[in-house]
């Protein structure tokens, strides 16, 4: 995601028939070479798109779109309502149904769309979903899942968080899953094991994982539902230990011990000790005190599902208003999504985000001019929106003045600083209107500028919820093998509130511009790309950076932006279009390849059209080509590829050297991601298209 928000010259309502494009390149006195014949291609797209946008605005102003995770989620609610006792609630079997559709060909379930090779975690997960719901092992979907899993290894190859859910049902020891003491929530939060230095979607799910934990509950399935199917030498011959890992160091070897040692003494002295019962207590408070207004924890789906489980195991009961409100959440729309007989619970929610992605992209298009009620019920609705409450960011800046914006409809414990960033671009646009002076946007802004700065890390990069959150020893922990732990600084957030403060008109030789732009530079790659870490991949960060530094007043001649861009005209392809799989997370030779994407394409594009430099025009011409050939007929684009990123799998939340031949072995994930989280958030595909095709037209004349 990356903005900017020069405005084209304000388009009429054309047809919404799009004028053939042409191939001509012969020059003319009106229009450059690389752009003959595309202005009015180019201005019948962006009002189709603009047109199609105002259709999916809600009643109240906002925006949202589906955001596509993997089988995962849909798995884990279904084994939760089993374990609640729920085991009747209408929405198992819907789950299953989803669960079926999303089965791929080989029997397996994956990560992210397209993936080459499922994924061992999700595909136990959908395996013991099912059965739960009474489908006979015999099931040709189960059998084929099952096989799938025999030749991955089976049970061993498992994650700890899959362990956690098997032994939920019945069907792992508590004692071979990692051990996480409920005394934790004592720790000094200068400790480096305290709760606040663990990324906030790390913290909010352990608090309640270390109650499980500590009560090792389950709620075994049916004798014939059981899956002995993947015990096939039997139970008692299975080896439940956690695999070591190639490249083990000594610290985690030391975890490892540590672990087995606080299983013994939980097993020997700590089942209904009194200190571990106030831990307990206390902990379960902290749960109540984070609860959203929605229903759920920390606007992500492991929390709440955790959550609920933990409360119910400490006798809380199903009318209780904080259990009533989480079980309520799940008939929400704004968490589920039905269609036909099958139902899928996301992962999160992004209203705050589409909506201010949206209005960045209606302004970009000088839509003001027709859309106006629209974009100022947007604009009212995201302005509304920002965060007055301390959330857990302030146990380390007490003092500091709230003033951020959260991703979700409800959670006003974990503002993130991408969100502020680029609401403060979309409310830049009225800031000098008098009747959004009134309102309060330029207070609203200077809120949220102070917080930023507040929030910036040490290095001069900026962590998604937290400051300085990249206590590596962290990772080694046995508990932390399902992904990040940690939320340390990232170029492509980095990028995006250097744009905002560019935009803004803060002077760049604003200390935290200048700490900030010296992070970036640093991180770039010998490539001359940088690594995305919220947006896959490379393609994501190089887009974000390059009109971040346009936005500050950067020299866009310089060899280091030039490097970049080269690198993003050598890897367009031979259709005009950009696009970047998932996979590039761990394959290098994916790194900058895979199917062309709408969004992907949009990006690069506005990396280039940042620098404008005149030997790039002829690929920015053919990349809008690309974007205005592939539009719809209502004014959309199409993109099944996941291109949105919930962390990569490394463990330490950052680029690591994936040319070391150690890396894959030590992760125990290859190009399917075991260990990542892939996002497909649906309205990427309008909003980026959208802002590039705008954009482009700076450079582009338009005949009016």
């Amino acid at each position: 995601m990356t903005f900017g928000y020069s405005q084209m010259n304000t388009i009429s309502h054309p047809s919404k028939v799009k004028a053939a494009v042409s191939d001509s390149h012969t020059p003319t006195s009106a229009t450059p070479t690389p752009f003959k014949g595309m202005d009015n291609s180019l201005a019948h797209t962006v009002a189709a798109a603009c047109d199609w946008l105002i259709g999916e605005q809600k009643a109240d102003g906002h925006w949202v779109g589906p955001v596509a995770s993997n089988a995962s989620m849909e798995a884990e609610w279904c084994l939760a309502l089993w374990y609640l006792g729920l085991e009747d609630h209408p929405l198992r079997p819907r789950l299953g149904n989803a669960l079926l559709q999303m089965q791929r060909e080989d029997g397996s379930w994956g990560i992210y769309w397209g993936a080459g090779n499922g994924d061992i975690n999700a595909t136990v997960e959908a395996y013991a979903a099912l059965r739960s719901l009474g489908y006979p092992a015999d099931t040709p979907a189960l059998s084929k899942a099952c096989a799938w899993i025999m030749r991955m290894g089976g049970l061993r190859n498992i994650r700890v968080f899959t362990r956690y859910w098997l032994a939920l049902i019945g069907e792992w020891p508590w004692e071979q899953t990692p051990n996480l003491p409920p005394e934790i929530i004592w720790f000094p939060n200068k400790f480096v094991f305290s709760i606040y230095n663990f990324a906030q979607w790390a913290r909010a799910t352990l608090v309640p994982l270390a109650i499980l934990s500590a009560r090792r509950p389950s709620r075994p399935l049916r004798p014939q539902d059981r899956l002995d199917a993947l015990f096939p030498g039997g139970r008692e011959n299975f080896d439940y230990v956690l695999p070591k890992r190639d490249g083990m160091d000594l610290w985690s070897s030391f975890f490892r011990t540590t672990d087995r040692g606080l299983h013994w003494l939980q097993s020997k002295f700590l089942k209904r000790n009194t200190l571990r019962e106030a831990a307990i207590k206390h902990m379960l408070e902290w749960i109540i005190r984070h609860q959203d207004a929605d229903g759920g924890w920390g606007g992500i789906q492991p929390p709440w599902v955790y959550g609920l489980m933990a409360l119910h195991g400490e006798d809380y009961q199903f009318h209780h208003p904080v259990m009533a409100k989480a079980l309520a959440a799940l008939d929400d729309p704004g968490w589920r999504q039905d269609r036909g007989d099958a139902s899928w619970v996301q992962a999160t929610n992004s209203p705050v985000w589409d909506t201010m992605l949206a209005l960045m992209a209606l302004h970009d298009a000088g839509a003001e001019e027709r859309y106006t009620p629209e974009m100022d019920k947007a604009l009212d609705w995201l302005l509304q929106r920002q965060v007055r409450v301390t959330g857990d960011w302030s146990i380390k800046l007490p003092g500091v003045e709230p003033g951020g914006w959260a991703f979700e409809y409800a959670n006003d414990r974990y503002p993130d600083t991408d969100d502020t960033a680029v609401a403060l671009i979309a409310l830049s646009a009225c800031r000098h209107r008098e009747e959004w002076k009134k309102k309060g946007v330029e207070a609203a802004i200077t809120r949220g500028v102070n917080w930023l700065i507040a929030m910036q890390s040490t290095c001069g990069g900026w962590g998604a919820f937290d400051k300085d959150n990249n206590r590596s020893l962290l990772s080694k922990i046995p508990f932390c093998d399902f992904g990040e732990a940690l939320d340390p600084p990232s170029v492509d957030v980095t990028a995006h509130v250097l744009e905002a403060f560019g935009l803004l008109g803060l002077p760049r030789e604003t200390p935290s511009i200048q700490r900030g732009l010296a992070y970036i530079r640093a991180e770039q790659e010998p490539s001359g790309a940088w690594f995305g870490r919220w947006g896959v991949n490379y393609l994501y960060g190089t887009g974000a950076v390059l009109p971040a530094l346009a936005a500050i007043g950067e020299d866009m001649t310089q060899p280091y932006i030039t490097r970049a861009c080269d690198w993003l005209v050598a890897h367009q392809q031979e259709n005009g279009g950009w696009g970047e799989s998932c996979a590039s997370y761990m394959d290098v030779a994916s790194i900058g390849h895979g199917t062309p994407t709408a969004s992907q394409t949009a990006w690069a594009l506005m990396g280039l059209i940042a620098v404008n430099r005149p030997q790039d025009h002829e690929a920015i011409a053919r990349g809008c080509r690309f974007l205005i050939d592939r539009q719809e007929e209502d004014g959309s684009w199409t993109e099944e590829e996941f291109t949105g990123t919930g962390f990569p799998g490394y463990g330490v939340g950052q680029t690591i050297k994936l040319d070391d031949p150690a890396v894959a072995k030590r992760l125990q994930q290859g190009a399917e991601l075991s260990r990542a989280f892939m996002l497909r958030y649906d309205l990427y595909r309008q909003f980026f298209p959208l802002m590039a095709l705008s954009r482009a037209a700076r450079i582009i004349p338009i005949k009016n």
